[in-house]
């Protein structure tokens, strides 16, 4: 649990407030997050891969990426988070195929990136990131997942979608593949924006409409609390991890 707060080059400033969770059911976190407020940084990862790799795995992510430098540009910044986590990929893939099961070590990210007045944000997997603005609750991310093909292609409506048996299914994650890419997108942020990046432990037991009435409510730290209860009220069958930053 952290608390962090930082000023921006520009005119905005940010504070955030993190939280990770085992949950109800898990003997182990396999989440992991990161908040650098002063290099306008957050991250969540979420492992896969079972104790001892899946933990290994998100560490590893939220380890690189406290290495890296804001650096001159945009560009830059952006340029060596892609870097160290296409080098995560490598030693994930490396890891997996020296065991004996050679089952997949691997982890879904969502980063967040704060520089002068864009925010920047990059994923792979199903960890998601929403923002409220001016009270419109918008899902900034989408899922790299079996379920969000078929929603896509009009097999299933979205409401099928939330209690498929292939909801598990991840299409892309650090360690997955050889061939490892991240989406990205940007956008320019306003005074007043309320972002959140979760794992799918928060996801599976709260509805967008929910996130619609909470997340505008009371401070980045409350707002965070009250999500992670709200979870573990419901049985929390999965590791979760919340992370608020407010836009000032």
């Amino acid at each position: 649990m952290s608390n962090a707060e930082a000023k921006n080059k520009s005119t905005f400033s940010w504070h955030s407030h993190g939280i990770t969770n085992v949950g109800k059911v898990r003997k182990h976190n396999e989440d992991s997050m990161l908040e650098r407020p002063e290099v306008g940084l957050w991250v969540v990862a979420d492992g896969m891969g079972g104790h001892a790799a899946g933990d290994v795995a998100s560490q590893m992510i939220v380890n690189s990426l406290k290495k890296v430098h804001e650096g001159l540009s945009l560009e830059r910044f952006i340029d060596d988070i892609e870097d160290k986590l296409i080098t995560v990929n490598k030693k994930l893939i490396d890891k997996a195929n020296e065991s004996s099961k050679r089952t997949t070590i691997g982890s879904t990210v969502v980063i967040m990136v704060t520089y002068d007045k864009y925010c920047v944000y990059l994923w792979a997997g199903d960890s998601r990131l929403y923002r409220t603005r001016n009270g419109e609750l918008r899902q900034m991310t989408t899922d790299h997942s079996q379920v969000e093909q078929y929603v896509e292609q009009g097999l299933i409506s979205r409401e099928e979608a939330a209690v498929h048996p292939h909801g598990n299914m991840i299409t892309r994650a650090v360690g997955a593949t050889q061939n490892f890419f991240l989406d990205m997108d940007i956008q320019e942020v306003q005074k007043g924006d309320r972002y959140l990046l979760c794992s799918d432990g928060l996801t599976k037991h709260i509805v967008d409409f929910e996130f619609q009435e909470m997340l505008p409510n009371g401070s980045a730290e409350k707002v965070c609390k009250e999500l992670i209860d709200l979870t573990l009220s419901r049985g929390a069958g999965d590791n979760v991890t919340a992370i608020v930053i407010d836009i000032d």
